[in-house]
């Protein structure tokens, strides 16, 4: 033992050539076999969400992405606009999302996906995790090639080891693994590790130095163009060289040019097709930083928004620690508006000024701690909200590239455990960490079951979260319409009622809840409460589509209703006549305003609607016989005996099926 610590204290050295140390070998030194395991565990740690289905934004890149539905076809189109533009198929709607999307390269491997396999989950389940653990294994490979700069091949690969196992099992990762549309977030790290790697590789060996560079600067960009993050490593890139080479700056910056061009014409290509981000929206789906005013948002006060900010990224820290309950859904009021009286919030404002002041202090030591937290703090500042608006509070998909200086810090601290008490302290820690982190992964990935599974089981944490509310309410009423459901369909009416009425207390002015609430009413033939509903929907929006349209429909099935099963005609024809003023071409509301004066005695009425309805189905045996069966009664039988002849050509026994009171 004493001549194995003995070996692990070994002073660092300082090859002139940037290579790495020669050392004896141990039980890390096998960096083939290290990486297989990671690459196993990693893949095995969301084996059991290979049959889930597609979820949440899935939706927006793959399932109802007009693009990608196309197969390869859809990826000129895919490059072209912002990533919104083939989800909402409309130009200006994007820009409803804070700042604009420009992340063409993930939802063009989904077209090229749709392409091979068709609509099918487990194809990007599976490739999702096939990313991932390439992702981890790339991670142990590059941290191990750092640290071979500063000590032996086997602590260079105990740290590195480490690190990638708790980065593969840290249950926070779920969102990003287990929805397809995470892999953004994946091939983003992945690229910008491999720049790092290519640039160490250009460095170390001279000869072939351009052509690792252009690698380098490709796999940056392709980074860039899955997420637009990336660009954080203009800053860790340098920086890894100051603390893991005898780089001097001149070199430093040579290595560091190919991926800074990378982001110039990354840049120029997105601001050319995304514009740079205006004022930020009054929406509070899209802007946190609001409150309610009366009867209006108003912004945040800058205390209040900086409070609020501060306390996510002590929430960011706890999460990392203690990863427990995982929830998908961070929007408001979530995370509620905060002050500075707040304790959490002083909190998380000493602590981060305590990993500043440790980062600043362990520079000129060149301490692989310090590093650990610039990298966990520069990531995360892109992300942070304190520069610009992210569109949401936090997200634990917005911790997946940080939490990579959250490892390697605590995989250094654990080889200095290592090296000053023995193995089995430290490694007792690694396999309680990762037995506790890998039990909580197996757990938490069922909940992505499919939509349905991850709002009910999130709607536990996430209670005050308007937008989980809705989408709960607007998933229950999606389910109620389909037909294994029928048996359940009231109750999950009834189920979905409370939450969208949640989300409306919680944002007064969300006009997507108040429209799934007149649907959830109107299909529990609640039509008053479903009017006003679609009537609180087009106040704060008069032009939106889906209420007015929704609303047309609600008088319409109110006024049959009323007709058939209240024997109320009077009532009946009020809400027709609605329906017609709304939609006045179409035909079920024509014909039911022409039985409900029919009914009253009102014929020549009821003829003129009638005639009206005949003139959307000219072809249409119902729509004849209604007309002939008006003029009877209105006393012209040449004309009654002309719409009946026809009615009997497209139908034959319909006059006598009516006359026996058929329908």
């Amino acid at each position: 033992m004493a001549k194995n610590k003995q070996q692990n204290k070994r002073q660092p050295q300082t090859p002139a050539a940037n290579k790495p140390l020669p050392a004896p070998a141990g039980k890390f030194s096998n960096p083939l076999l290290l990486a297989a395991v990671l690459a196993a565990i990693s893949f095995l740690l969301y084996a059991n969400t290979l049959g889930h289905d597609y979820t949440l934004d899935d939706a927006i890149v793959i399932t109802d992405n007009m693009f990608t539905q196309k197969g390869v076809a859809g990826i000129p189109g895919l490059f072209q606009y912002d990533t919104f533009y083939g989800f909402f198929k409309e130009e200006g709607k994007a820009a409803l999302v804070s700042g604009g999307r420009y992340r063409p390269l993930t939802p063009a491997m989904f077209a090229v996906e749709v392409q091979l396999f068709g609509l099918k989950p487990f194809a990007g389940h599976l490739f999702n995790l096939l990313w991932y653990a390439l992702t981890v294994v790339v991670l142990f490979a590059l941290l191990r090639q750092l640290f071979l700069y500063k000590t032996d091949a086997d602590r260079a690969g105990f740290i590195a080891f480490a690190a990638a196992l708790l980065f593969a099992a840290h249950p926070v990762h779920t969102e990003v693994v287990v929805n397809i549309k995470g892999r953004d977030e994946v091939i983003a790290l992945l690229g910008s590790l491999a720049a790092v790697w290519c640039a160490l590789k250009a460095n170390e060996q001279k000869a072939e130095a351009l052509r690792w560079s252009l690698l380098g600067g490709f796999c940056f960009f392709l980074a860039l163009l899955a997420k637009e993050n990336a660009i954080t490593f203009l800053a860790i890139l340098p920086l890894t060289f100051y603390y893991f080479t005898n780089a001097k700056g001149s070199a430093i910056a040579l290595r560091t040019l190919p991926v800074f061009l990378a982001a110039l014409l990354f840049l120029a290509i997105r601001f050319s097709i995304v514009p740079p981000p205006g004022d930020p929206p009054m929406e509070l789906m899209n802007n946190p930083f609001l409150k309610f005013a009366v009867d209006r948002y108003v912004p945040l006060s800058f205390g209040e928004e900086l409070a609020t900010i501060v306390y996510t990224l002590g929430e960011y820290l706890r999460l990392l620690v203690y990863p427990h309950p995982l929830t998908h859904d961070y929007y408001p009021r979530h995370v509620e508006v905060m002050n500075w009286a707040n304790w959490q919030v002083t909190l998380s404002l000493l602590l981060h000024l305590g990993l500043a002041a440790y980062a600043v202090l362990g520079l000129k030591k060149k301490d692989p701690v310090s590093y650990g937290i610039w990298f966990y703090l520069i990531t995360l500042s892109i992300v942070s909200n304190l520069f610009f608006p992210v569109g949401t509070n936090m997200a634990e998909r917005l911790i997946f590239m940080p939490s990579v200086g959250f490892v390697l810090a605590a995989a250094v601290l654990l080889d200095r455990m290592r090296t000053k008490w023995g193995a089995t302290p430290a490694w007792a820690i690694l396999a309680g960490i990762t037995l506790i982190f890998g039990i909580q992964t197996l757990v938490r990935n069922p909940a992505w079951k499919d939509n349905l599974t991850l709002f009910t089981t999130d709607i536990e944490v996430s209670k005050n979260s308007a937008k989980l509310c809705n989408a709960v309410g607007g998933e229950l009423f999606v389910q109620s319409t389909k037909k294994e459901n029928e048996s359940r369909r009231v109750a999950m009416l009834n189920e979905a009622v409370p939450h969208l009425e949640n989300a409306v207390r919680i944002h007064p002015h969300y006009k997507n809840a108040y429209l799934l609430l007149g649907n959830c009413y109107n299909n529990l033939k609640l039509y008053e409460k479903s009017i006003a509903s679609y009537g609180m929907a087009l106040k704060l929006d008069p032009d939106y589509k889906e209420a007015t349209d929704n609303l047309g429909i609600t008088y319409r099935e109110a006024g049959l209703y009323f007709g058939e099963t209240e024997r109320n005609p009077k009532k009946a024809l009020e809400y027709i006549e609605k329906a017609y003023a709304t939609r006045p071409d179409e035909y079920e509301t024509l014909r039911l305003l022409g039985v409900a004066y029919g009914s009253m005695g009102k014929i020549d009425k009821a003829l003129e609607f009638f005639v009206k309805a005949l003139a959307q189905k000219p072809e249409d045996a119902m729509a004849n016989y209604n007309v002939g069966i008006s003029y009877q009664y209105s006393g012209n039988p040449e004309q009654a005996a002309l719409y009946l002849a026809k009615a009997e050509k497209i139908e034959p026994g319909i006059v006598q099926k009516m006359a026996n009171g058929g329908g």
